[in-house]
């Protein structure tokens, strides 16, 4: 179990009475709510990182998928979280999102957003009209990527993150120069990271075996961008938790962490990952990042 932290008390169910929320109430908890009425109620300038790991809004076709060889279904995301009517509905949810972050933020905090080419695009328009300033993105690769049953297409192995301060004046923002070096590809530590998808016993399951979130994000994947841009002590707010791998770790890197997560199903979830410890312990590299080495 994650030390100092009491299971019990680790969720907290927003309530419309509340109209704002003192830091200690909601320090090291995964509240029960809707993330938008729930960051309304966090204080001005209170966090140090943010991570969001958003919808997607990945418009995929209602019919099934069957890998050609082996004959298994593809398990897409389905799920209603996933669901907008249009581009403009989309927009307008992830504009209000980062109007609020923006706001909750310190002046020398920084964000990472995710997504997949369906909507990163967007989402950067949206984070430059609003005044972020974009420092880096870090491209994921996926060395066990979902597979290309149709060949129509190049395989979709990437996911883009965005790493952004909330305004160009923004200059001490904190920046890990050397573990950044060490996580990245080749000599110069490009901003490119071989992670592969949550898989095996790090990913949750229901009682039938499926997985519990379509989505979930591995742990080296979080450990990397706290280590990276954030100190001890920091306090971390992640306002889309699904399955709660930001405040995990977090945690367990001496970190203070504010989640949100509306789906309960979820939540049940996260209160059992938190009775384990996570492994931090550094992956051996790829043979994709030997090999960029070897030629670097």
């Amino acid at each position: 179990m994650v030390e100092h932290l009491n299971i019990d008390k680790l969720v907290l169910e927003d309530s419309k009475k509340v109209n704002q929320y003192a830091l200690d109430t909601i320090k090291n908890k995964i509240i029960l709510g809707d993330a938008l009425e729930v960051m309304k109620k966090i204080p001005d300038e209170s966090i140090d990182l943010v991570f969001i790991d958003p919808p997607y809004f990945l418009q995929l076709p209602k019919k099934k998928l069957v890998r050609w060889n082996v004959k298994t279904n593809v398990e897409g995301v389905e799920d209603e979280w996933d669901k907008f009517e249009s581009f403009e509905e989309y927009d307008s949810f992830i504009q209000k999102i980062l109007t609020q972050t923006s706001r909750i933020m310190k002046e020398n905090a920084t964000i990472w957003i995710i997504s997949t080419y369906h909507s990163v695009h967007r989402i950067g328009k949206i984070m430059q009209d609003l005044g972020y300033w974009l420092l880096s993105d870090i491209i994921w690769l996926k060395n066990n990527p979902m597979p290309n049953w149709l060949g129509v297409r190049f395989t979709n192995a990437t996911e883009t993150i965005i790493w952004a301060v909330k305004d160009k004046k923004s200059k001490k923002y904190t920046f890990k120069k050397e573990l950044a070096k060490k996580y990245g590809v080749g000599k110069v530590g490009a901003n490119v990271w071989v992670i592969p998808l949550c898989t095996g016993k790090e990913r949750l399951k229901k009682e039938d075996g499926e997985k519990l979130h379509s989505t979930q994000k591995p742990v080296e994947l979080l450990k990397r961008i706290i280590l990276t841009t954030s100190n001890e002590g920091d306090l971390i707010l992640d306002p889309m938790a699904g399955t709660g791998t930001t405040g995990h770790v977090a945690k367990e890197l001496k970190r203070d962490f504010i989640m949100i997560e509306r789906e309960k199903k979820y939540i049940e979830g996260v209160k059992q990952r938190f009775k384990i410890a996570p492994n931090l312990k550094d992956r051996k590299k790829s043979s994709i990042e030997e090999e960029v080495e070897r030629n670097s």
